[in-house]
């Protein structure tokens, strides 16, 4: 197995921020919201419209935010939805992800925009967006204080002026969501757009009381210093932004099509006191499935010897043995209560603390110990477990003992589909080799929720370390996981993980990425042993993991070997394609 090293998402959020006040209220609905990221070139990079929110206002006062607002039921009209330009109702929907009323967004973001910052997204007759130095009669302040005030609609401005929404410079860029436990919360699609060249900004004076085109890397800088108050939507978004060598290039990420999840920010608990989790972060989906209502009682880490409610008939358990390997360490899991008795799968090394804690904080007496495989860090500890509770031990023998725990014997050894009637469950026995010959993961069919072991872990993928590691099964064993109905991952090493199959397909698409590497790199060089291509196929890697990467390269080529695709001599291998 392997943690945190060469085999993360880079994708993924590595970000946490602090939060302040967190109000544990009843959970409010979301209102849908918009809001408009407005980009300008300079001579260092590209800057972005900060505008101050009063320190009046009911949500975010005294914060440096984009303009933008609530989405108001005439957004949504059809007069309004005739004279937008480049998109309409059906498309807008579609990239959004909703079925209909997705142009509204957009129509909010552009009236938003103008009302708090002065600037108006419209085309004149000849597609151009409006030029407001044309006019200095101050026709345009004046409409857009009436807008403001609601003696006007933004109907009204365009039929009258003869305009049409030029809906097509707006590019949806990301999605967030204000977490629950908030007194207000928004589900908010922000949206990209140069700024209009001929237009300057003025806030309203009244929602917004200053505004400032700054660098986003001077913004984030500036508010880690407390010089600017800076929401967590608004500063990740900023963080994004600050990539992009220009506006050009920021429009282009925009348009581009992409996975756009909703960022919907969890608040945990932990040592340093409470953090925002957003999705891909290890912790993002245990704390919303531990509390769905944001009362901030989950935690953002795993202490080893601290249980963990997983639900009512399970808890997590994890042994003191963190490393690079095993991550905060082993996870056991105990399953049952008082009246149906607890089974303990995987107690994990043989730490007699360790072990003494799951007999402690067992809810029942112990009457089954199930180990998913047996590398050390797993089963050793079903010995001394067994010694205490007099427990039958449960379980698969490794085809070769070689690195293996030569203590387990079980009392009981499982095969494929096995079904166990025990603590109250019902565990669905699921043999799935790979990273070892004997890994078996456990489906508890109640609540739709498998103990994989190592066969699938967080943070990283896994060693496959031949002869007992496989990478052809392991494909295959992965590929299995897309038949089962599973609603939740308990790996080995982490926290719960949602969304089984996504994962999975993450897991294939990363090692089918490794196995194109290794290809490649006996493309370039005709022909090569596993010591000398190691360096080219993880580069990605420190080199001091080398050693150990070369046993997940063998299994590749290993792979490709059964494929038809490679084949050796004298353990020099090349290409048979």
């Amino acid at each position: 197995m392997q943690w945190f090293v060469s085999d993360c998402d880079p994708n993924r959020f590595l970000y946490c921020y602090f939060t302040k006040n967190i109000m544990n209220t009843a959970v409010i609905t979301p209102r849908p919201a918009a809001t408009l990221i407005l980009l300008r070139d300079a001579s260092q990079g590209p800057e972005v419209l900060l505008a101050k929110r009063t320190h009046l206002a009911n949500f975010a006062g005294g914060a440096y935010v984009f303009p933008g607002g609530a989405v108001d039921k005439a957004d949504g009209s059809s007069e309004i939805a005739n004279l937008a330009t480049g998109i309409d109702d059906t498309e807008a929907s579609k990239r959004l992800g909703i079925e209909q009323g997705g142009l509204g967004y957009w129509v909010a973001a552009i009236r938003e925009c103008f009302e708090e910052a002065g600037l108006l997204f419209a085309h004149t007759h000849d597609d151009a967006l409006i030029d407001f130095d044309a006019r200095s009669d101050g026709h345009f302040d004046s409409a857009r204080k009436a807008l403001a005030a609601g003696e006007a609609t933004l109907l009204d401005l365009l039929q009258s002026n003869n305009l049409r929404l030029a809906a097509d410079r707006l590019h949806y860029f990301s999605h967030w969501i204000t977490q629950a436990g908030r007194p207000r919360r928004y589900d908010t699609r922000f949206f990209l757009a140069e700024a209009p060249p001929s237009q300057t900004p003025s806030h309203d004076g009244e929602e917004l009381v200053n505004h400032l085109w700054v660098r986003p890397e001077d913004a984030i800088e500036r508010g880690a210093k407390g010089e600017l108050n800076i929401m967590f939507p608004t500063l990740k978004t900023l963080e994004s932004i600050s990539k992009m060598r220009d506006v050009a290039a920021a429009l282009e990420y925009a348009r581009s099509p992409r996975p756009m999840p909703a960022m919907h920010p969890r608040v945990a608990v932990g040592k340093d006191g409470k953090k925002i989790l957003v999705p891909g972060d290890y912790a993002y989906a245990e704390v919303g499935k531990l509390d769905p209502e944001q009362k901030v009682t989950a935690s953002y880490e795993i202490i080893p010897g601290t249980p963990v409610a997983l639900s009512d008939q399970m808890m997590r358990l994890t042994a003191p043995n963190p490393s690079v390997m095993t991550g905060p360490g082993t996870n056991c899991y105990i399953v049952g209560d008082e009246s149906s008795g607890v089974a303990v799968i995987d107690p994990g090394p043989p730490d007699a603390e360790h072990i003494a804690r799951i007999v402690e904080v067992a809810p029942g007496p112990i009457r089954w110990i199930l180990c998913t495989h047996t590398h050390v860090d797993h089963s050793p500890g079903a010995a001394l477990l067994k010694e205490q509770t007099n427990a039958p031990t449960y379980g698969m023998l490794a085809k070769y003992k070689e690195r293996q725990d030569q203590t387990f014997l079980p009392d009981h050894e499982l095969t494929e589909g096995e079904r166990l009637e025990i603590a109250g469950v019902t565990l669905r026995v699921l043999h799935t080799p790979g990273h070892a010959s004997n890994q078996i993961c456990y489906l508890l069919e109640e609540e739709r929720l498998l103990f994989t072991g190592d066969h699938i872990m967080q943070g990283s993928t896994v060693v496959i370390n031949p002869p007992d590691g496989n990478m052809s099964h392991y494909f295959s064993s992965l590929e299995r996981l897309y038949d089962e109905d599973i609603a939740w991952l308990a790996p080995g090493h982490g926290f719960l993980m949602e969304r089984p199959n996504e994962v999975v397909e993450r897991l294939l698409v990363h090692r089918l990425n490794r196995e194109n590497k290794v290809v490649n790199a006996l493309r370039g060089a005709g022909k090569g042993s596993v010591e000398s291509l190691v360096a080219t196929v993880y580069d990605d890697t420190p080199q001091g993991l080398h050693k150990l990467a070369t046993r997940s390269l063998l299994a590749h080529l290993q792979k490709l070997e059964v494929d038809g695709r490679a084949s050796q001599a004298q353990e020099v291998w090349q290409l048979t394609e």
